[in-house]
């Protein structure tokens, strides 16, 4: 399996910025400064309050113009690669 075909077997969810799961990755109608996007097992293993508050970084962030911004450290995401023998 490919790493794309990983990344979207993780079924990403947009997170709104009061914390709750607002759909599909991708479907922010503001897509200048868009939602913070994690993979839904990662989303429900969060309090609502640390969905809202790697959200909030993220459009505070957006609204200055930055593109990529860091999660906060308990929404950071880290993927397992198994290494080729």
């Amino acid at each position: 399996m490919g790493e794309l075909a990983k990344w979207r077997a993780q079924n990403w969810v947009r997170i709104s910025s009061s914390g709750k799961i607002a759909g599909k990755c991708g479907t922010s109608k503001n897509k200048k400064n868009p939602d913070r996007c994690l993979p839904m097992s990662k989303a429900r293993s969060l309090s609502t309050s640390q969905r809202a508050a790697t959200a909030k970084k993220k459009k505070a962030a957006g609204s200055k113009g930055k593109q990529f911004v860091s999660n906060t450290p308990a929404a950071r995401v880290s993927l397992k690669i198994k290494k080729r023998k």
